[in-house]
C-alpha cells in the first residue's frame, strides 16, 4: 500500500531544488501564495466567529493542556483545537506542497502537533527569540516543524516573524549565545509576503514575532509538525470528535494519529 503522504499528494518532486535548499540549508522557505482569496475571506469569517464564541477561552486547549503547558501570551488572541472546528481548516494541515516541505525536515513519519491561530494586537506581539523544542539538538536530529498560513499582509511594521537564518544549525538555544533574546539579532530578517502564503520553517530555527506598530491585528495560522514518536502540543486522541473523523480522509486521520 502506497504511503499515507504519497495518497495525499506530497512528493518531494512538488518542491523546487531552489526551495529543498532553502529548507535545508537556511532553514525556511516560502512556498508562495497557496490560499485564493475566497479562502482566505472564508478563513476570516470563521476566525471571527470563533473568538466572539470563545472570547477569553481562546486558545484555552493550547493553555491548559495537561500534558503540554504553553504560556498564555499577554498582547495576542489565540486559538486552538481548529482541527475540529470546521472543514476550511482542513487545507492547513493537508496541502499537498506544505507536507512535502515538512517531509524535507522531518522525513515521512511526522504527524500534526497542533494547527493554531495567533493574532498580534496593535502595538503588543514581541516575543524573544525561540525554538520550538526545549533544548539544541544536534543538526539532521531534527523533531518539529512549523508553518505559518499568513492571513494578513506580513511587513515589517504590522509585527511580522523574524528569523534567523542557519540558526537551526548551530545547536545552540538563543539563550546560550545573547545577552538579551528580545533584542534584534544582527542576522534576523522578516518575513515580508502577501495574505495566502505559506512558510514553513524547520522549528530549531530562532524565530519569534516583532511588535505590531499598526493599528489592526496582524493575523496568522501555525500548522506545527512533530515526529510521530513525540508527544503533540495538542492531545489530538484526547479532543477529536466524531464529526471530525466523519468528515477528513484516512490519510488526514494518519496526519492527526487518530
Amino acid at each position: 500500500m502506497p504511503h499515507p503522504l504519497e495518497s495525499l499528494g506530497a512528493s518531494q518532486s512538488l518542491l523546487s531544488d531552489e526551495e529543498r535548499a532553502a529548507i535545508a540549508e537556511e532553514g525556511y522557505v516560502s512556498l508562495g501564495k497557496l490560499l485564493s482569496d475566497d479562502a482566505l475571506g472564508q478563513l476570516h469569517d470563521r476566525i471571527e466567529t470563533l473568538l466572539e464564541e470563545e472570547g477569553e477561552d481562546g486558545g484555552h486547549e493550547l493553555f491548559n493542556s495537561p500534558r503540554i503547558r504553553h504560556p498564555k501570551e499577554a498582547g495576542a488572541d489565540r486559538l486552538a483545537n481548529l482541527v475540529n472546528k470546521g472543514s476550511v481548516f482542513d487545507i492547513l494541515y493537508t496541502h499537498p506542497k506544505l507536507l512535502a516541505a515538512i517531509r524535507h525536515v522531518l522525513g515521512p513519519e511526522f504527524k500534526l502537533s497542533s494547527l493554531n491561530y495567533r493574532s498580534a494586537r496593535p502595538g503588543k506581539g514581541l516575543q524573544k527569540l525561540h525554538v520550538d523544542w526545549p533544548s539544541a539538538v544536534e543538526p539532521g536530529a531534527f523533531k518539529v516543524c512549523n508553518s505559518i498560513w499568513l492571513l494578513d499582509d506580513f511587513s515589517a511594521a504590522n509585527g511580522a516573524t523574524r528569523l534567523v537564518p542557519r540558526s537551526h544549525l548551530l545547536g545552540q538555544m538563543p539563550e546560550e549565545v545573547m545577552e538579551d533574546p528580545e533584542a534584534n539579532h544582527p542576522d534576523e530578517i522578516i518575513l515580508k509576503a502577501p495574505a495566502g502564503t505559506a512558510v514553513v520553517f524547520n522549528s530549531h530555527i530562532w524565530h519569534g514575532g516583532t511588535t505590531n506598530r499598526t493599528e489592526r491585528p496582524r493575523r496568522a495560522i501555525h500548522s506545527y509538525f512533530c515526529s510521530r514518536s513525540e508527544i503533540p502540543q495538542t492531545p489530538q486522541k484526547e479532543l477529536i470528535r466524531e464529526e471530525t473523523l466523519a468528515r477528513v480522509s484516512k490519510e488526514a486521520r494518519w496526519l492527526l494519529d487518530v
